[in-house]
């Protein structure tokens, strides 16, 4: 079981992590997706390698079984929106980590244009602006379900204006 109190890693690191292409792929998505580390990519990475091995296992099976189990897989996928939903599970092994980092709720603020850069994206919702229907959202890497794309607003909240206090002070 383990200590609740100590979460375990979200992610896998690379096996070779001094690979000058590897890098420069990743510095690369990380500039484009404004991730805050490297940390951030490897967790989609993981996520996508953990849905592409269930569609390789779905390979190993026959029949019923393997119709009822990829339906199941291409659904929450769908519903992730991931994939079409007359996607089959080779269209699963064709995903990349860029179709998971386009889903974050960084991305899609910015690509809805709620936010000028990518990096003002993240910067309004660690600020606590981004709503997701009603329900304040804090977190960048929040995965945006299918239908969930129209309900993102940003909400800023109006300053009152300081120079009537001001100006007060200033005619004493």
């Amino acid at each position: 079981m383990g200590d609740p109190k100590k979460p375990r890693k979200q992610y896998e690191t690379p096996k070779h992590p001094w690979k000058a292409d590897r890098l420069a792929a990743e510095l690369q998505l990380i500039g484009e997706y404004g991730l805050r580390n490297k940390r951030e990519l490897w967790r989609a990475e993981t996520i996508l390698r953990k849905i592409r091995a269930h569609a390789r296992k779905l390979f190993a099976l026959t029949g019923e079984k393997r119709a009822k189990a990829e339906r199941e897989l291409i659904h929450r996928l769908w519903r992730m929106g991931i994939v079409e939903e007359n996607a089959t599970a080779d269209d699963v092994l064709k995903l990349t980590v860029r179709d998971i980092l386009e889903r974050r709720l960084q991305t899609m603020v910015y690509r809805l244009a709620l936010a000028k850069t990518i990096y003002q994206a993240r910067q309004l919702i660690v600020h606590g602006h981004v709503y997701v229907g009603d329900r304040k959202v804090r977190s960048p890497s929040y995965h945006v379900m299918r239908g969930e794309e129209r309900l993102i607003r940003v909400a800023i909240p109006i300053m009152k204006e300081a120079s009537s206090e001001e100006g007060e002070v200033e005619a004493s």
